[in-house]
This record gives C-alpha cells, sequence and structure tokens, in this order.
C-alpha cells in the first residue's frame, strides 16, 4: 500500500507549479525586479563616490585660495618693504648732493 505524503505532495504541487509556463513573467518579473535593485545600489555607489570627489576637490580649492591669500598678504608686505628702502635709499641720495 502506498503512503500518502502531504508534504510530498505540497512540494511535487509547488515544483510543478513553478515550472509551469505561466509563472514564466512571474520568474522574469522576479529577475528583473532584482537587477533593477543592483542597478540602483550601484548608482547609488557612485553617487557618493561622486559626492566624496566633490567633497575633495572643494577642500582642496579652500586650501588653494587659503595659500593664495597668504602669499598676496607676503606680497604686499614684501612690496611695502621695497617701497620704504626706495625712499629710504632716494633719502640718503639727496643727502649726499
Amino acid at each position: 500500500m502506498k503512503e500518502n505524503n502531504p508534504n510530498r505532495n505540497r512540494k511535487q504541487h509547488f515544483e510543478k507549479g513553478f515550472e509551469s509556463p505561466e509563472n514564466q513573467p512571474a520568474k522574469l518579473h522576479v529577475i528583473g525586479a532584482a537587477i533593477t535593485t543592483l542597478g540602483e545600489a550601484i548608482l547609488t555607489i557612485a553617487a557618493l563616490a561622486e559626492l566624496q570627489e566633490l567633497e575633495e576637490e572643494q577642500r582642496l580649492s579652500k586650501k588653494q585660495s587659503h595659500l593664495l591669500k597668504e602669499q598676496s598678504r607676503q606680497l604686499e608686505q614684501m612690496q611695502k618693504q621695497i617701497d620704504l628702502l626706495t625712499y629710504q635709499m632716494s633719502k640718503m641720495d639727496r643727502r649726499k648732493r
């Protein structure tokens, strides 16, 4: 006598239903959704990388701006010193005459 196993029957029914042609669109939908999700994850990672790159560029730009301001300040100071020395030399030259 054959034993009727309800779990076995359910498994066979499920396998038959899963492999049926009617389920092809559902399978394709699941696969498509998985690919879409993967694509969105990759886009998110790319966006984060771009943000990090932009932040680094801004940081470097601020640093360069600060250095340029400092160099400009130093050049102004040097020009003042040159002007003062030129004035003093001119004054000394007038005294000699």
